[in-house]
């Protein structure tokens, strides 16, 4: 892990900082439920989409309420006999926790995603890292008053 280094102004340099420093808590969805409860899960949280775990914990993707809804309710698959397994996005984007924020932040933009998982290097799921997180620190970052040497 890169060490981070003071700026000349004696501030941590904020692109050298790792993903698990502002990691938030994961709220994922177990891959084993059906497309309803998974939907219900994600409307009682007010989201639309989250990160889907098998029994271990390691991320396995991500579903989204609008796909589910689209594949379930349009193909005429019963929701609560349908499992969330046969949805999952395999292929999205996530970070690991010992990357820089600076990474992350690029790989988000690239994916055009505001919101990405973060794992271990053995892909278990720790939690999520947005682009609001990140630009709320650097702004924090840059405004913090300096603090004396003693």
């Amino acid at each position: 892990m890169e060490q981070i280094k003071a700026n000349p102004l004696g501030r941590a340099n904020f692109g050298a900082r790792t993903v698990k420093d502002i990691i938030e808590p994961a709220k994922s969805i177990f891959n084993k439920i059906s497309v309803k409860a998974a939907l219900d899960e994600m409307q009682a949280r007010a989201i639309d989409s989250s990160p889907v775990i098998d029994q271990r914990g390691e991320l396995l993707g991500t579903v989204s309420k609008n796909k589910m809804n689209r594949n379930v309710g349009g193909l005429g698959h019963d929701p609560e006999m349908e499992p969330v397994e046969a949805h999952i996005e395999k292929n999205s984007a996530y970070c690991f926790e010992d990357q820089t924020v600076a990474e992350a932040e690029q790989m988000m933009l690239n994916a055009k995603v505001g919101e990405v998982p973060v794992v271990t290097r053995e892909k278990l799921l720790v939690g999520t890292i947005n682009i609001e997180a990140i630009a709320e620190k650097r702004l924090r970052n840059r405004l913090e008053p300096l603090k004396s040497r003693a």
